[in-house]
């Protein structure tokens, strides 16, 4: 799958010192790592469950699945999206964003000046 090209509009980028920056990056990669770490366990958790009910529901006789019924098709769709697509999204927005922090952390020097994200702004204030 291709990924998108992420722009960030210029009104959203803040000027900071890379000497400001840099010591806040490691805690900023780390907290995002951890935030990836929970969201997929989130997901995991979700398809475990998802799995369970559909080997419960084809383990059960033909006239109880009949009585019991299943979910429709749309809703599973629905909660599809809500608790695996947005997430994954959610992933790899945030992967972007530790790259962006590891390229800063790598390239710059103390004393340029350089273009932080305003979310990144936000945290270091």
């Amino acid at each position: 799958m291709t990924e998108p090209i992420s722009y960030t509009p210029p009104f959203r980028l803040k000027h900071r010192k890379a000497a400001e920056v840099i010591p806040f990056l490691s805690t900023y990669i780390a907290k995002r790592e951890q935030e990836i770490v929970e969201i997929e366990q989130m997901v995991e958790r979700y398809e475990k469950r998802r799995m369970q009910e559909e080997r419960t529901y084809q383990s059960m006789s033909t006239l109880r699945r009949l009585l019991s019924g299943k979910k429709p098709a749309h809703h599973l769709a629905v909660e599809y999206i809500h608790y695996v697509k947005r997430p994954m999204e959610k992933v790899r927005q945030l992967r972007l964003e530790i790259e962006q922090a590891r390229v800063i952390l790598n390239t710059s020097d103390p004393s340029e000046i350089i273009a932080v994200s305003s979310e990144m702004d936000e945290e270091m204030n």
